[in-house]
């Protein structure tokens, strides 16, 4: 057996190597887009939920100032019911 036949020659061994590296790249490349749109998209959460935060105590301290200003309701006095008794004759 000649040395060609066992082993792969320079070149095509250099090309495989190259098609190898260019799938690692790829993935890499995919990997580092696919970190920066979660990173994206938890920032956009974030800023909703600030958002939704601040209107939400805005509105508890709108709601509190109102009860604050408002007149508190008088309180009902209960009576008792009159019930009615009847004698039992025989």
């Amino acid at each position: 057996m000649s040395e060609s036949q066992t082993t792969p020659a320079g070149g095509e061994r250099d090309r495989a190597r190259k098609k190898a590296q260019n799938h690692f790249v790829t993935y890499d490349e995919r990997s580092t887009l696919v970190k920066q749109m979660i990173a994206d998209e938890t920032a956009a959460i974030a800023r909703k939920t600030e958002k939704l935060r601040a209107l939400r105590l805005a509105k508890e301290e709108e709601d509190a100032r109102v009860a604050a200003a408002a007149p508190a309701p008088a309180k009902k006095i209960k009576t008792k019911a009159k019930t009615k008794t009847t004698a039992i004759t025989k």
